[in-house]
This record gives C-alpha cells, structure tokens and sequence, in this order.
C-alpha cells in the first residue's frame, strides 16, 4: 500500500473536514491510502499557553511521513491570504528534506478554508505552492473536466479544493466542495500511480 500524505492545519475542523474528504478521493485509487496528520499548533508571546490538538484529530506529522510518502497534499486555513502560521513553520523546518531531496518529484496538491467567500482562497493556495515548489514537487490541480468547478459557490478552484465556512465558521462542506476535495485526492494519487 502506497500512501499520500495529506497534511493540516485547522482550528475550527473545516479544514480538517477538507482533508478527510480529499483522504476519501486517494482511497479510491486501488493500491493507494491517506496518511492524514497535522502539523503541530504554534502558540504565540500574547497567548502562551501551549495549543492544545483536538481529541478527534490527527497525529502530528513526524520525518519519516514525507520520506515515506508518494505525494503530500498540504492544507491550511486562510490567515489574510497566505497560509497559517503553524504551517509555514512546518515548512521552514524542512530544510534537511529540501537538502535531501526527500520531495523532489512527488505529486502535489493544496487546499484550504476560509470564512468569507472572498477571503483569499486563491491566494493562500498559491502562497503553499511555492515552498513545494522549491521542494521540486510536481503540482497537481483540478481541471474544469470535474464538473463542480463550475457549478460551485462555496469553494473549490482550480488550483486546488477549498471550502467557504461562513462567518462563524459553522458551514458544512457541500456536496460541490466535496467532490472536488475528492477529486484532488483521487489525482495526486493517480499522479503517483503513472510516476
């Protein structure tokens, strides 16, 4: 069994709900599982108190899940159109791995989730790209042929799934916003498959 790593932030268990969808979509790529985890929460000097994972969430990611992985699928909230914190500093931690080459030429993908519809979903997308980039990951999207990025008006981009929580944070995922989570999954393991 050859696993894809999808790896999380998430504070109010949207972008966790994304994850488990887009695990969903590796699944039905026979041969292919979800490692689902979680980078680990940051505190900051105005709140030091040690953040605290859900009971119900993931294990932490360690070393040996990137190396072990045949791709990474990233997810973050949106933090002002740029990925949260406790997930760029996962990121700036793995230099032995961009060193190593432990990513180069694995599959890709990104999503995220945001309380307003124009919070920046694109952009923080775009802002996770970059550093898999310079790991020399192959990015994988979702093309118009899934249907649902043009039926969509929650979340959902080409550039990878993404879901609209609304204003308290409260809106489930849709049945648009699901497919197309399922759909990332389904081709970053498929990806790996042809690589």
């Amino acid at each position: 069994m050859r696993e894809i790593l999808v790896l999380t932030h998430s504070v109010y268990g949207n972008t966790l709900a994304l994850a488990r969808e887009i695990g969903r979509g590796v699944e039905r790529v026979d041969g292919f599982g979800a490692r689902l985890r979680s980078v680990a929460p940051l505190t900051s000097a105005i709140d030091p108190k040690r953040a605290e994972l859900p009971d119900d969430g993931p294990a932490l990611v360690e070393r040996s899940d990137l190396a072990d992985c045949a791709g990474l699928i990233l997810g973050s909230p949106t933090r002002f159109g740029n990925m949260a914190a406790p997930v760029k500093y996962f990121l700036d931690s793995t230099g032995t791995e961009w060193f190593s080459g432990t990513l180069t030429g694995k599959p890709a993908g990104v999503f995220t989730s945001t309380s307003s519809l124009h919070g920046g979903q694109e952009a923080t997308l775009l802002s996770m790209m970059i550093p898999l980039l310079h790991h020399g990951m192959l990015l994988v999207g979702i093309p118009y042929s899934e249907k649902a990025l043009l039926r969509t008006t929650g979340g959902g981009t080409p550039y990878g799934a993404s879901h609209w929580s609304g204003e308290d944070s409260s809106r489930a995922l849709d049945g648009n916003e699901i497919k197309l989570a399922r759909a990332l999954g389904k081709r970053v393991a498929e990806t790996a498959e042809k690589l």
